[in-house]
């Protein structure tokens, strides 16, 4: 079923998926998709790694670079191997005047495009256990609280 979607296509899912990724609470699922999405393509030859960039806000470094992808007409930045230092030419800092264009996609059709290219059968996103706060502590005993006094099933 990959072969039925354009480059162009499967590029714009990538940048929903990503655009989405960047704002989302748990976006770890979001990036693997990314990440594997953009492995198939530069495994096929429908995209090609173009070198490095500089990050322009590095986490723990003074310096950090991330891999230049071409995927049809966007460009994506990826983290580095070690071989990619080796392989891949450094291409200095990011060009800020250019932007991806802009194309409209939901992600429920991205992801699906995406699992359709990737052959993945099943679309189970990671599950993140809930974390217990003390807030929703105390919220569950008070809302168990409230219903075990008053409501019907509880005593009456």
């Amino acid at each position: 079923m990959s072969n039925y979607y354009k480059d162009r296509e499967i590029a714009t899912a990538i940048y929903t998926v990503n655009k989405h990724a960047k704002t989302a609470l748990d976006n770890r699922s979001l990036y693997t998709l990314k990440r594997l999405a953009l492995e198939k393509m530069i495994r096929t030859g429908r995209a090609n790694r173009l070198g490095l960039h500089f990050v322009k806000k590095p986490r723990y470094s003074q310096q950090q670079s991330a891999v230049v992808i071409q995927c049809a007409d966007y460009y994506f930045h990826t983290l580095p191997k070690k071989e990619d230092f080796k392989q891949l030419p450094h291409l200095g800092h990011l060009d800020e005047t250019y932007r991806n264009p802009r194309r409209n996609m939901s992600l429920n059709v991205a992801k699906s495009i995406i699992n359709d290219f990737l052959d993945l059968s099943c679309t189970k996103q990671l599950t993140k256990k809930k974390k217990l706060t003390p807030k929703k502590i105390h919220d569950e005993k008070v809302k168990h609280d409230y219903y075990k006094n008053s409501s019907y099933f509880y005593g009456h």
